[in-house]
């Protein structure tokens, strides 16, 4: 089974955050919408628009599992 079936992006970054923090987000997935003003609305805009990026996240978040 999937472990991304059923998640939004949404979910994923909220948990992370609510996991690592913000700083230590920003430290393990150098991108700017974790490291400059951070939100989980910004985040959700920029991952969305930027496959790499939602890659990073979504690895990070099995890799928490």
């Amino acid at each position: 089974m999937d472990p991304l079936e059923g998640k939004t992006l949404q979910f994923i970054v909220e948990y992370l955050v609510e996991k690592y923090g913000w700083d230590e987000l920003g430290r393990r997935i150098r991108i700017n919408c974790f490291t400059f003003e951070p939100s989980v609305k910004s985040s959700l805009t920029f991952l969305r628009k930027t496959p790499w990026a939602r890659k990073k996240v979504e690895e990070l978040y099995l890799r928490s599992l």
